[in-house]
């Protein structure tokens, strides 16, 4: 009996490398480039680094070139999906690193404080957002859509905050020691669950698979990742870092941290949340492991800050097609959806802040550290362009608002924070993030989180 074997997958071809390979070069060398020219100006590097996609995507490069970019950028799912995969090991490990540097007892003790910022940054926006899907030109809305689910989506496209954006912001502004800093994150993983979860809802209500079930299901999911970190995930990282550390080569600890925080990211993301949520999470029960030397996890931090980040966040504009707001009505319609996230964003997150005693400045920070939307508002954007909740207009208009708030937060970020004073509890906060940026074999200079 002959047991017939199935043909073995064929290897990319070799034209579809080449482009791959050209585009990741390409995205890297421009985002590096476009970085160090924001740092000129006094700008993170991350503000570059996004404008990238603008450039050689749809707004400009298809526009100026349209040759060049359709034999770079072929219409062809499969060759997005290479640069795709590549910048979500990129942000998950991104992610990952960010939660390693979180003081969970600073969290424990203002923990009511970030509650309460979360809170006032998530019912404002939410709400305003709601009443624009119900006032915005139904020209707007796409045929056959219902106008509550257009509504109730674009209100949670306008409550996320961009955990990826704000981290990458904090590092290159080194304000991650900082106890606005730490709240900031804190805050935004707190906005993005809700959020996740209520795009998970209003997307089974655009496909009418909405019920009881559905909201219950999402919250205990929620309930039990939480549950399972503080349990059995805490000794399992703990383990899998102590048997990592038995060995001379640190090579073996970093290998082990990726595998856990990506690991941790498909174990959410299967769950229906988002990835960065697990990667996050893995991230700070590595970080709280206690047995972990930061100089071994160093090597990790420099590949992932100086190649895989900016990559991910040039890929981001990709799919922007901001020659739609050439357009009277879009514009002005763009223009005042702009105005009320951004408002309703700094107003919420303010109003918390000061109800939970911090001070006025330290209010205005949260809100711009907050109002960063970046590349979860794409992502939030994108989903509602496939399930048809959005017309591509629409979707420019909710991008518009992603770019502009992440360019916003870094100058108001660094007025808001030079009139706060540094604590010694963030001196000693950044000693300890200094002593993960450096191991003994790294020469030149190496990106510093602090």
């Amino acid at each position: 009996m002959s047991v017939s074997l199935a043909a073995p997958i064929a290897p990319i071809a070799a034209h579809n490398l080449l482009i791959f390979l050209l585009q990741v070069g390409l995205l890297l060398l421009l985002a590096v480039a476009l970085g160090r020219l924001a740092g000129r100006f006094g700008m993170p590097a991350v503000v570059g680094e996004l404008f990238v996609g603008a450039v050689l995507g749809p707004s400009f490069l298809a526009w100026a070139a349209p040759g060049l970019h359709g034999w770079l950028f072929p219409a062809v799912p499969e060759q997005y999906h290479l640069l795709d995969a590549v910048g979500q090991i990129g942000v998950l490990l991104l992610v990952g690193l960010t939660g390693m540097h979180m003081d969970m007892g600073l969290v424990r003790r203002r923990g009511v404080t970030a509650a309460g910022v979360s809170a006032g940054g998530l019912v404002i926006p939410l709400g305003l957002g709601i009443g624009a899907g119900y006032v915005l030109p139904k020209a707007l809305v796409p045929d056959g859509t219902d106008i509550t689910v257009f509504a109730l989506f674009l209100g949670v496209a306008m409550c996320v905050s961009a955990i990826p954006v704000i981290a990458k912001t904090l590092i290159d502004m080194k304000l991650l020691h900082r106890n606005v800093g730490q709240l900031t994150l804190t805050a935004g993983m707190l906005d993005d669950a809700f959020g996740w979860f209520m795009l998970s809802i209003v997307s089974a209500m655009a496909v009418d698979a909405v019920s009881t079930g559905t909201v219950l299901t999402s919250l205990a999911y929620l309930v039990a990742i939480v549950a399972f970190a503080l349990t059995l995930g805490r000794p399992l990282v703990r383990g899998a870092l102590r048997i990592a550390g038995r060995s001379d080569d640190p090579g073996l600890t970093v290998a082990a941290v990726a595998v856990l925080i990506l690991l941790a990211g498909a174990g959410t993301h299967a769950l229906g949340l988002e990835a960065v949520f697990g990667a996050f999470l893995c991230g700070i029960l590595i970080g709280t492991a206690g047995n972990v030397d930061p100089a071994r996890i160093a090597p990790l931090r420099t590949v992932v800050l100086s190649g895989f980040a900016p990559i991910f966040f040039a890929t981001a504009g990709l799919r922007m097609d901001l020659t739609a707001l050439a357009r009277p009505e879009v514009l002005l319609a763009g223009l005042a959806v702009l105005a009320l996230a951004v408002v309703g964003k700094f107003a919420g997150a303010y109003a918390g802040a000061r109800l939970s005693g911090l001070n006025r400045w330290e209010g205005l920070a949260l809100g711009a550290g907050l109002n960063a939307r970046g590349v979860i508002e794409v992502v939030v954007a994108m989903v509602g362009l496939r399930l048809g909740i959005l017309s591509v207009e629409v979707y420019t208009i909710v991008i518009l608002v992603a770019i502009v708030t992440s360019l916003m937060a870094p100058p108001i970020l660094r007025f808001a924070m030079s009139r706060v004073e540094q604590t010694a509890e963030e001196q000693v906060r950044e000693s300890q993030h200094q002593a993960w940026t450096t191991h003994p074999a790294a020469t030149g200079r190496n990106e510093q989180i602090r």
